[in-house]
């Protein structure tokens, strides 16, 4: 796992049992990934973990991407 994923489920913003949601991110983080796609709102596509997680990221030196829906991605 990675040091990222690790930040994040130490942080208890995503718990241990949803640790692949954790390494989804590191993933999607670490290779630059402009958006991150989700349906999982409760753990992912929540505004106020987003935030959250951004700011785990920048302390690594990482750019977190934009975690959202499929339908806040593609608007009207």
């Amino acid at each position: 796992m990675s040091e990222l994923s690790t930040h994040i489920l130490s942080s208890g913003l995503i718990p241990q049992k949803a640790s692949t949601d954790a390494t989804h991110i590191a993933i999607a983080a670490i290779h630059q990934m402009d958006f991150f796609m989700t349906w999982n709102c409760r753990h992912l596509a929540n505004a106020v973990i987003a935030i959250e997680i951004n700011k785990i990221c920048q302390n690594l030196g990482l750019t977190c991407p934009v975690i959202c829906t499929p339908e806040a991605l593609m608007g009207d």
